[in-house]
């Protein structure tokens, strides 16, 4: 079946419906009056329906028109975003990128930056992620990312992607006030810690094998969604483990929670801002601005 409505009839009957007269949409157009008249009437003969009432002096939507209009005119934002991402990509400017965020950042912290790159109108759609201890370069790895902030330890062999250090996280044993290993004197042994549950946040990888930190051995484990929801439920009094510096001393100053010495602590790790290697002006734009941001910036 042929295509009987054409960009340039929904780009006319759009300019009549907007002028209110054939004459005026002529004029919009810089089309004389007849072929703004032809071009209806070819298609309403190719539709077989009236798509205007011509009653009155003005150019009115029969109910049949204002549903070709309002489709329409959806057609027409569509091409049009169309030929700008046509032209983008011939200038070297990603469409869309997406972006995986750690679950130990706060990703609010990240508004001024998205801010200021919308200014540089780029056009380009972006997509913001959360993932979760190795999912951050998962993510990266199988293309569900362009960039990965964050992501946190060693990076999985294979390449394909760069690297920039974003600074050291360090961590604290942390349990809730009313908790047992709360009274006990530190440090704490790995045999006191075991009796008790662990609280983790699932690493939302996809595809590389799931990392695990600071779970013992035959150690009860409550698996959650992300670090919020860990820190939520050691708050809770429901298990106990390791949670960033930054979020242990904010809460411990609080109140709600106890930082423990233990006698095998967790060992300082990295966290990097990693990317795709090939890469367009608007990622290569958020990247040299993410690379003045460390990570203490940017944690919860």
């Amino acid at each position: 079946m042929s295509i009987k409505i054409s960009l340039e009839s929904l780009e006319v009957i759009d300019a009549i419906a907007r002028k209110g007269s054939f004459a005026s949409a002529a004029a919009s157009l810089f089309r004389v009056p007849s072929a703004i008249t032809y071009t209806v009437r070819k298609l309403e003969d190719d539709l077989g329906v009236a798509l205007f009432n011509r009653s009155g002096h003005r150019a009115e939507l029969t109910e049949a028109g204002a549903e070709l209009l309002s489709e329409g005119r959806r057609l027409l934002n569509a091409a049009d975003e169309l030929q700008l991402r046509v032209k983008r990509i011939a200038n070297g400017i990603e469409t869309s990128l997406t972006i995986a965020v750690s679950d130990i950042l706060d990703i609010s912290k990240l508004f001024p930056l998205l801010s200021q790159f919308y200014s540089q109108q780029f056009g380009t759609r972006l997509k913001i992620v959360r993932e979760i201890y190795g999912g951050s370069w998962d993510a990266l790895l199988t293309g569900r990312a362009d960039i990965s902030i964050g992501a946190p330890g060693d990076g999985p062999p294979g390449g394909g992607y760069s690297l920039h250090v974003m600074g050291s996280l360090k961590f604290d044993y942390a349990v809730a006030v009313q908790h047992p290993l709360a009274e006990m004197p530190e440090p704490l042994q790995n045999e006191q810690i075991m009796q008790y549950r662990s609280i983790s946040a699932a690493d939302s990888s996809r595809n590389l094998a799931p990392r695990t930190s600071g779970i013992l051995s035959g150690q009860d484990v409550l698996s959650v969604p992300d670090m919020r929801t860990k820190l939520q439920a050691q708050i809770a009094g429901l298990g106990v483990g390791y949670l960033p510096r930054s979020l242990a001393e904010a809460y411990a100053s609080t109140g709600h929670l106890v930082i423990k010495q233990v006698a095998e602590p967790k060992p300082e790790a990295f966290g990097y801002l990693a990317w795709r290697d090939k890469s367009g002006k608007a990622q290569q734009w958020l990247l040299k601005e993410l690379q003045k941001l460390s990570i203490d910036d940017l944690l919860l």
